[in-house]
């Protein structure tokens, strides 16, 4: 197949949808799952799993244990980047949903502090460790299904169906939370059962997304490396071996998406807003409604922003978005001072906008950075390091700044030192919207003619 061909794969407009679909599908429910966990982190984890430690520490454990997940996605991306370029996208998909669907559910069954002592939080941590190896291997394998199905034309808008997934996530958990906190399980009852109910709910989620997957067929690149038998044995040594500096460059612009979404799905917003010490001192159930509106906005930005850098390019789209994510971010935080829910709403969207147009294009730009026989583990592994250098520790990092200057504004100079460094290592990439996928051509890839290995990156 000619490398100008428009389409990678000739599969028909239905059967690319039902991709589209499966992989939307799957990451709305690892992310569903990896978020709740974060919202529940800032809302009742501190007091029913850290609470000995003292309230101000609590909080810091309570978010250093959402952040501690974020140490073993590397792990987690590196076992699926190698299994997913030896045996294939699909197969990585099933086991990482089953690894995140049961994580999730033994969390809700997990007794506290109270019932079981220090057994509690060690097993939170350990099952927050599970969700972590799964989702560092979840999101390669689900943009790699939509992006080397799609034609080359369109591969920001295919890439932005996994990615959407993500606000979604977030939508429903938030959500689902809300409506606990606010109808079934009001006050004192969210803590005795109510924030259980969510994580427990999960398990049906996982089935629906396992029929789904199932049913799709494996990627048409991977049906090609499999054919040729042209599968690496140590793609992960190859990755660091050849692309190091990409991987870094990468992840550096990852980590500035990933820093400022953590703001709200990391569970800061919603902590800093509800703590009835803090500045704020807002009701949880609007709280959590306002998070699910702007979800809506960020999903929104999100496909647009796939979309559009299938026409102005990949770079070009991101640095809209630093713009925009660097102006919004000295808003965010006087909005949501103000107490009003409604302006803290429109903090929120405001602050979306710039964050969805840092993500929707990432999965079609991750993929054209690697050669085929080493893509799963080049962007899994990417995006696990930018998520470690960015959103791992983002919630905690910014409790520890309020505690001690007192100001919010410290934390929005946090987001915005990130956000330059991001803006900097994306202007450094070249831009390579568009070039050919397919394993014919991995020779000019891994020489550099198309990637660049042995050019300068610029």
């Amino acid at each position: 197949m000619s490398t100008s061909s428009r389409q990678v794969d000739p599969r028909t407009a239905a059967e690319r949808r039902k991709v589209a679909f499966a992989t939307v599908i799957g990451t709305t429910i690892e992310w569903y799952d990896f978020f709740l966990y974060a919202s529940a982190a800032g809302l009742v984890f501190a007091q029913l799993f850290f609470e000995p430690a003292g309230a101000q520490i609590a909080i810091l454990l309570s978010f250093g244990s959402v952040g501690v997940s974020f140490l073993f996605r590397p792990l987690g991306a590196f076992l699926a980047g190698h299994f997913g370029d030896r045996l294939g996208r699909k197969a990585m998909l099933v086991i990482t949903l089953i690894l995140m669907g049961a994580s999730t559910t033994l969390i809700g069954l997990l007794p506290t502090y109270q019932q079981i002592g220090i057994a509690a939080p060690v097993i939170l941590v350990l099952l927050r460790i599970l969700q972590g190896l799964s989702t560092g291997g979840e999101w390669g394998g689900a943009v790699l299904m939509a992006v080397e199905t799609a034609p080359n034309d369109r591969r920001g808008r295919a890439g932005a169906f996994p990615q959407i997934g993500v606000p979604i996530g977030l939508l429903l958990a938030s959500g689902v939370l809300a409506l606990m906190t606010g109808v079934i399980s009001p006050g004192e009852a969210f803590l005795e059962w109510g924030w259980r109910v969510p994580f427990l709910l999960s398990i049906v989620l996982v089935v629906v997304g396992m029929i789904v997957r199932r049913t799709v067929e494996e990627s048409p690149v991977f049906q090609e490396i499999a054919k040729r038998k042209e599968r690496s044995r140590m793609p992960a040594v190859q990755l660091f071996r050849k692309h190091w500096l990409l991987v870094i460059l990468a992840a550096l612009t990852f980590a500035g998406n990933n820093a400022a979404g953590y703001m709200t799905t990391g569970g800061y917003i919603q902590n800093y807003a509800t703590n009835p010490d803090g500045f704020v001192g807002l009701e949880r159930t609007p709280v959590l409604l306002a998070v699910t509106g702007s979800a809506v906005v960020w999903l929104a930005m999100t496909w647009i922003a796939g979309n559009v850098s299938d026409r102005i390019g990949r770079r070009n789209t991101y640095i809209i978005g630093w713009i925009v994510q660097l102006i919004t971010v000295f808003m965010l935080f006087p909005l949501v001072n103000t107490g009003n829910i409604w302006l803290l709403f429109l903090g929120l969207s405001l602050f979306t906008i710039g964050n969805g147009f840092t993500y929707g294009q990432q999965a079609a730009y991750f993929a054209e950075l690697f050669p085929a026989s080493i893509r799963y583990s080049g962007v899994s592994i990417t995006y696990a390091i930018g998520a470690i250098l960015g959103g791992a520790f983002a919630p905690t990092i910014a409790t520890w700044l309020v505690q001690t200057t007192g100001q919010s504004l410290s934390v929005a100079f946090y987001i915005a030192g990130v956000t330059v460094v991001a803006f900097a290592a994306t202007l450094i990439l070249r831009d390579r919207t568009g070039i050919p996928l397919g394993v014919e051509n991995e020779v000019a890839q891994t020489t550099g003619q198309i990637y660049g290995i042995k050019e300068p990156v610029v």
